[in-house]
């Protein structure tokens, strides 16, 4: 049961482009109780409102309140709660005109419909029971997918699984809540229903279930993200001849002169089916003028928050040199942070030392530059959890996950210190209040209204 407020819903309806220029579709959509009747307003053939099959389509022309041709449509009717909504819907597939679109939003609005909120679509069909709360949210990650996996991720999350995850660890911890609550009803008769020692490790089996779950969100941020990668290294070293290398084009500027670098340059690339945004930096070094200066306090300002840094060396200088910029850059980046050393110009000298499991490539003939890539692609897949097919995308459930095994982990604390009954099974409460936050079986308007809002017009 969702504690929310009653809402109401009049008729909506919102239009999309897919597309502009020649052959483009408009897709205009109307959900509510009235959608039938406020359409039926501007469809010259009426037949397919006289129809009681569901989902059905037809071919007729579109007509403003004054009876004005507007179009020649496809017309889809769809009745509850057979529906995307759960409500009765209608779907106008017009010309992509942006001006036969507006014309026919004029005529709806004009018969009673209002125009549609980001997210609202979707909002109702969570209300009408068409999903939960984690598959909504899967819906927007769903359009701003940009790789294979992060679509696979979300639509392994609209799907259901997060949903199925997180009902199973509700259903074993109501069991746990219940049995405890029924020793209340029996505390004069001194009866213990639950066996304590079960209970701790049905309690720590719970426990390793969300840490799976919470940990997940580091392999899933970085899907749905993109995953940041920094390139930094002195002036000359070749960072801006790798990013061109990686990206297969001449992106950054390459020159002989130092310091031609003065400011971030970013690109996006998929590896893999996995997105991830490289950052050519400015070179570091000592600079010899204030914009330079800007240019180096960027650099390590994206250090800092990239979650691979790339340090490219010339590996024709000398080690103690390069030695000394490897324990800077260390001393930069935390330790969640994944450090790739490469050595670079191999096409001109052959690098006698290395570092750890560092590469020697040569950025300008893409020596050995497949196999750095293939190094991201790796890292990446090495933070996937033990629940692989379980991925964890949106900040808002690893809170909800975290409070629940935070207060899991103070009933077990409980238990030990021979608490009574009734406080144990307070935790456990609290803690299934937090995991139905997650699939909105305990939502409130204030959160609805800041999921939905981040939506786009006509989800």
């Amino acid at each position: 049961m969702h504690k929310i407020s009653k809402m109401t819903f009049g008729t909506t309806i919102c239009a999309i482009s897919t597309a502009s220029g020649a052959g483009a579709i408009g897709i205009v959509r109307i959900s509510g109780a009235d959608s039938f009747a406020i359409a039926r307003n501007i469809v010259v053939r009426k037949s397919i409102f006289e129809a009681e099959s569901p989902r059905t389509m037809l071919f007729t022309g579109i007509v403003d309140e004054k009876g004005t041709l507007l179009d020649e449509a496809m017309v889809v009717k769809f009745a509850s709660p057979a529906s995307f909504s759960g409500e009765d819907m209608v779907e106008i597939y017009c010309h992509g005109s942006e001006y036969i679109e507006q014309k026919i939003l004029a005529a709806l609005t004009h018969y009673g419909a209002v125009l549609a909120r980001p997210g609202e679509f979707t909002q109702r069909a969570f209300l009408n029971g068409k999903m939960d709360l984690s598959q909504s949210e899967a819906v927007a990650d769903l359009i701003s997918s940009s790789s294979a996996e992060s679509h696979r991720v979300a639509m392994s999350q609209l799907k259901g699984q997060v949903s199925s995850k997180i009902s199973e660890l509700r259903g074993r911890m109501l069991e746990l809540t219940s049995l405890l609550e029924l020793e209340l009803d029996f505390s004069e008769e001194n009866v213990e229903f639950a066996d304590r020692t079960k209970l701790v490790a049905l309690i720590d089996e719970i426990c390793a279930e969300t840490d799976k779950l919470i940990r997940s969100f580091e392999y899933g941020n970085a899907v749905k993200s993109g995953v940041p990668v920094a390139i930094v290294g002195e002036p000359n070293a070749g960072k801006s001849t790798l990013l061109n290398a990686i990206l297969h084009e001449d992106r950054a500027i390459v020159s002989a002169v130092a310091g031609t670098t003065r400011d971030t340059i970013e690109e996006e690339f998929v590896l893999d089916g996995i997105r991830f945004r490289f950052i050519d930096t400015a070179g570091i070094r000592n600079a010899d003028n204030e914009v330079e200066e800007l240019g180096i306090q960027r650099t390590y300002s994206k250090l800092k928050s990239a979650r691979i840094v790339v340090l490219v060396l010339d590996a024709s200088a000398e080690k103690r040199h390069n030695d000394e910029i490897v324990t800077s850059i260390e001393k930069e980046i935390s330790g969640e942070t994944k450090l790739i050393v490469v050595l670079n110009k191999s096409d001109i000298c052959d690098a006698e030392y290395g570092y750890g499991d560092s590469l020697l490539i040569s950025a300008l003939d893409g020596a050995n530059v497949d196999a750095l890539c293939q190094r991201f692609v790796e890292y990446v897949s090495s933070l996937k959890s033990e629940t692989a097919d379980v991925v964890i995308t949106n900040v808002r459930h690893v809170a909800s996950l975290t409070s629940a095994r935070d207060l899991l982990l103070s009933a077990r604390q409980a238990i030990g210190e021979g608490v009574p009954s009734d406080f144990i099974a307070q935790d456990l409460r609290e803690a299934n209040y937090h995991l139905g936050e997650i699939t909105g079986a305990i939502s409130t308007d204030e959160v609805l209204g800041s999921i939905f809002s981040k939506f786009c017009i006509g989800k």
